[in-house]
Formats: C-alpha cells, structure tokens, sequence
C-alpha cells in the first residue's frame, strides 16, 4: 500500500457508548428534579415570609416574646403557642425514645424468630395509623383515663407549696401539655421504633457473632457494638421523630385544651403553633389575623430547620469523630 493511499484514508468513526443517551436523559432528569425541590422550598418560604409580613411589620420582636393572642383587639403574640410546641415535642422525645430503642434491639437481638415478623410489622402498621385516629381517641379514650388515674391523684397527693403543686396545677379533664405530650410519643413511638430496628439489621451478623464469641453479654452488644455502629444513622432517626412530633396537628388539637396562654404546670391547657394555625385559619377575617397565622407557620418552619440544622451538625461531629 502506497503512502499517498494511506493519508487519504478516512478517519475512523467514533462509535457512541450503548446507554449514553439514557445516561443523558437520566442525569438531566435527576438534575431537574433537585432543581424542582429546591424551587419548591424556596417558593414556599418566600410566601411564607411574604404573607406573614404585615404581622412582623407591625409587631416586630415582640411577636415571638409576648404572650396576648387578641383577634377582637388585634395583637397577636406568639409565645405561648413556640413554648407549647416545644415543650410537647421535648416531652414526648424523652418518653417516646427509650421505648422506641428498647423495641429495636429487643426486635434484632433478643425476639424469638416466628415473633420477629409478626410484631415488626405490627409496628409498621401503627407508624402508618392517621393522626386524627389518634387525636380522636385521645380525646374519648385516653383523656377521661388520664384524668381519673393520673391527674386526680397526683393533684390531690401534691403537698401544699410545693414544686409538685406547681406542676399538676389546672384543671383535671384530661386535657393538656403532658397529656398531648404522650399522644405525640404513641404517634412517633412506632415511626422511631420502625426506623432503629432497620437500622440495626444492617450491622453485619459476623460483628454481633465476634462479640458474643468474645464473651460479651446481650447489653453489651447492643451498648459497645452495634449502637456505635449506627450512631449517625440512630441521629438522624431521633431528629426525624422530632421533627414529625413540631409539626403534628390534629392529634395535638383535640387534647392540649388550645389555650394562648403561656402553659405554667404540666396539666395546664396549652397550644401549639400547629394546633392554633389550624384552628383560626378559617376563621381569620382581618388581614393582619390571617398574616400573624402565616407568620406562625414561618416561625414553625424556622423551628424546623434549625433542628434538621442541629441533626446535620451532630451527623458531622460524629463523623468526624469517627
């Protein structure tokens, strides 16, 4: 073959990798997806900040640091609605979490196989039970126990002057901060509980057999071997569980007693931000009523990021820790 025909041969041809142009596809739908997300959120945090402005114009700081809740005189602070709705998601935190631990590791450690399925997936079936099933039987149920059993006694048991009378002041109907705070632990109870256990079924089964081949007791797998091994993943879950407790609605409404006061005792009425949005909207007429509700819903959101905020920075602490 001469020279001349070897620098007039055509270039070969590059070929297209098979899948490329699904690959393509797949990564721009991706991509607007994430966009679409993150629109969304923005999109409703500007309406949010938008709507509730003319109640910020007008009652600036002290919307969030007052307690007066007024339609008929139009002023409208939020206090008391921010404290009850923490202190109900911090109350059924800590009653709701050692239960939901216990559950899982009971479930993944010490469960009998023919059980494990069965009670998992009854704990599946109550995290997906709707929350106004469970505000209803709070109110017909669980309130009229509540208060025959556990305020009255206690009420009448309290000492005169003391930090218990403090605590179990008001009225014994059932209703009130600690009674919503343990409907909230029933309602995320489940949801952690489901959560943990999938968790620990994904410690390898050679590090639990290491353990128990070294000597090691039930608890003290669970405590120095698969606990630590999900740690970033059990955060996460507990911060799940608190944010779904911030934002619950109906089950707190029917059981807190909806007061806008600032709650003084645990068996005080109370309310939430959740609970107090839903039960004015409709009936917001003025505009600066209808703006102090959409700026509660802003102060809600707020509450809820900074705790996603708080999950991430203890997900990164303990990364690097690890």
């Amino acid at each position: 073959m001469s020279d001349a025909s070897i620098s007039h041969a055509p270039p070969p041809r590059r070929t297209v990798a098979r899948g490329a142009l699904l690959s393509t596809l797949f990564e721009g739908l991706c991509f607007s997806a994430a966009t679409a997300l993150l629109a969304a959120l923005s999109g409703l945090l500007i309406a949010l900040f938008i709507g509730g402005w003319p109640a910020i114009k007008k009652f600036g700081f002290s919307f969030i640091t007052t307690v007066t809740w007024n339609p008929v005189t139009e002023v409208y602070g939020a206090a008391g609605p921010i404290v009850g709705t923490l202190i109900t998601s911090g109350l059924a935190l800590l009653m709701a979490l050692p239960v939901a631990a216990g559950v899982a590791f009971f479930l993944t450690e010490l469960c009998p196989a023919p059980l494990r399925r069965p009670i998992g997936t009854a704990v599946e079936l109550l995290a997906g039970i709707p929350s106004i099933v469970y505000g209803m039987w709070g109110l017909f149920i669980f309130a009229p126990l509540f208060a025959k059993w556990v305020e009255r006694p206690l009420m009448a048991a309290a000492p005169p002057g003391s930090i218990w009378e403090t605590l179990t002041l008001g009225i014994p109907n059932g209703s009130g901060i600690l009674a919503a705070s343990i409907i909230l632990a029933i309602m995320i109870l489940p949801f952690m509980a489901a959560t943990l256990r999938d968790l620990l079924m994904t410690v390898p089964p050679a590090v639990r057999e290491s353990a128990y081949g070294l000597g090691s007791t039930t608890s003290e797998v669970v405590m120095k071997v698969t606990l630590p091994y999900v740690r970033r993943g059990a955060i996460g879950a507990v911060m799940l569980g608190l944010g779904r407790a911030l934002g619950e609605t109906m089950a707190v409404t029917f059981i807190i007693g909806n007061s806008h006061d600032f709650p003084t005792s645990l068996f005080a009425s109370g309310s939430t931000i959740a609970s107090t949005i839903a039960n004015e909207f409709t009936e917001a007429t003025s505009d600066v009523h209808l703006a102090a509700l959409i700026a509660l819903g802003l102060v809600l959101f707020v509450i809820t990021f900074a705790v996603l905020a708080l999950a991430r920075l203890l997900l990164g602490h303990q990364g690097d820790k690890a």
